[in-house]
């Protein structure tokens, strides 16, 4: 029962800590090479595209598992340490306010997008 509790406990953290990066991403106080990375890996995190499709055994849990932590673990280091924690502060006062984000699913949808064209034009002869 321990384990389970501090599986849930570590999900709740890694949930504050995407919201945190949401909110650093938008931050005047953050670098924009930071923010950038920071809304590369809240799109990434929340986003229902992998690179490696869940439904491939091990790996497809892998890659959430691997790339959204060093995603975090990298931009926490471009964060100065005073937004960072103000960012957090805030992303606990508004996890209880928050269920849906219709803004971010549609920040997260064009990036996506945008990232498909992309591929496809470099894909294209010229």
């Amino acid at each position: 029962m321990k384990s389970l509790e501090r599986w849930r406990q570590k999900v709740r953290q890694l949930k504050t800590e995407v919201a945190a990066l949401f909110i650093a991403a938008r931050h005047p106080g953050v670098p924009w090479y930071a923010k950038l990375l920071a809304a590369g890996v809240v799109a990434y995190a929340l986003s229902p595209v992998d690179l490696i499709p869940d439904f491939i055994p091990v790996l497809g849990l892998l890659d959430d598992l691997i790339l959204v932590p060093l995603g975090i673990l990298l931009v926490r280091r471009l964060i100065p340490p005073a937004v960072l924690a103000e960012c957090r502060d805030r992303a606990r006062q508004e996890a209880n306010l928050r269920k849906t984000s219709w803004a971010a699913g549609a920040v997260i949808l064009t990036l996506w997008v945008l990232l498909a064209l992309l591929f496809v034009r470099w894909l294209r002869p010229h």
